[in-house]
């Protein structure tokens, strides 16, 4: 299992289309993915539940990967994340 704080650094936070972009990253991979924001944690291959959290640029996330690939899973997601990758 893997853990890793990231920062959300896309210009309009996680809305509709970025959330929709980032399930589709989390759902490339069999490694179970949790994204964890104030007491709210949710499953990263959940649309409606990425969509419950309303993350903001700047915010802070905590994302665990837990599987096979949970190293390729995580590299994934903090590069959507952070904005260094699409």
């Amino acid at each position: 299992m893997i853990t890793k704080t990231m920062e959300i650094r896309l210009p309009r936070g996680l809305e509709a289309r970025p959330i929709a972009e980032l399930v589709q990253h989390a759902s490339r991979y069999d490694a179970s993915l949790k994204i964890k924001s104030g007491n709210s944690t949710v499953n990263a291959k959940s649309i409606m539940g990425m969509m419950a959290l309303t993350l903001n640029s700047g915010d802070e996330i905590t994302v665990t990967a837990d599987g096979e690939d949970e190293a390729d899973a995580i590299e994934d997601l903090e590069g959507y994340i952070t904005g260094l990758a699409k």
